[in-house]
């Protein structure tokens, strides 16, 4: 396989975060969808990937191990990194992921007392039934459940009513620190991506700022081709990904169907003239 003939999906969930799906049926499903190249990336928590990989094994598919960590940067903004081919049995990375875990409890308890405030009740009890793993109970899970009361058409209406930034329902929360993140990954050998830049609320200036300090702090990459993007961000993209000389990765950001923006393995190529993230394996 060249670059660009690979059908790299190099960022998805499953249920061990706030994925659809378990671990296995992720990675049949990509396989089904002729994926070439995975990785399960799921956010701040390692446990699917022993599960992914047997499976990934028994198809024939290279499987990478990955994650995506929850960062805060500059004024109570979060943005997500993609750590990918790292060595999940790294001591530093395990216990730093532990400590953006333990926040989230108390997050979603916070998060629950707002919604109740404006008359949405038991959130956090109810959506303990659309966790796969108790401990990383989301704005996502919380969605599922208001879906389900009747409260909302579908979970992108929930965000926008109520758990976006700025929303009765959002909570601010400090994740870990770029640097802290960009370390953890280092340490486990990973190659550390920007993940979908084109969700990000930034100005140009602020985008550009952002990506300055990411390279500086040892990131190697940026998702130029991500599930959410349009066609024109996807060109914005390539053309910072060469200018900063950033590898470049390609991804669905898979959570489920209903949930997601492109299916596995589904996403437009990665333009001409950049440097695939997959050749650093």
């Amino acid at each position: 396989m060249t670059g660009a003939t690979t059908n790299a999906d190099l960022h998805c969930h499953s249920t061990v975060s706030d994925g659809l799906l378990a671990p296995a049926e992720v990675v049949r499903r990509a396989q089904a969808n002729g994926v070439d190249l995975l990785a399960l990336t799921d956010h701040d928590e390692l446990g699917g990937l022993a599960e992914a990989r047997t499976q990934a094994d028994a198809l024939g598919l290279r499987f990478i191990d990955g994650v995506e960590i929850s960062v805060s940067w500059g004024d109570d903004t979060t943005v997500h990194l993609v750590a990918l081919n790292i060595d999940p049995a790294n001591a530093s990375l395990q216990q730093g992921l532990a400590q953006v875990r333990a926040g989230r409890d108390a997050r979603a308890r916070a998060m629950a007392a707002e919604l109740d405030r404006v008359g949405i009740h038991g959130v956090y009890e109810g959506s303990l039934a659309y966790v796969g793993n108790p401990a990383l109970v989301g704005r996502a899970h919380f969605a599922r459940y208001i879906v389900a009361q009747g409260l909302a058409k579908d979970v992108k209406s929930v965000f926008d009513h109520w758990l976006a930034k700025g929303k009765p329902g959002y909570v601010a929360h400090v994740w870990a620190s770029l640097e802290q993140a960009l370390a953890w990954v280092a340490g486990a050998g990973g190659v550390a991506v920007l993940a979908h830049p084109g969700r990000f609320r930034f100005s140009g200036a602020e985008l550009r700022r952002l990506l300055r300090h990411f390279k500086d702090l040892g990131g190697q990459g940026i998702e130029v081709v991500s599930g959410g993007h349009t066609a024109q961000q996807v060109g914005e993209f390539a053309r910072l990904a060469r200018e900063f000389d950033f590898l470049a990765s390609r991804a669905s950001d898979y959570h489920g169907a209903g949930e997601s923006w492109t299916d596995l393995g589904k996403m437009a190529p990665l333009p001409e003239g950049l440097r695939p993230v997959w050749e650093a394996f």
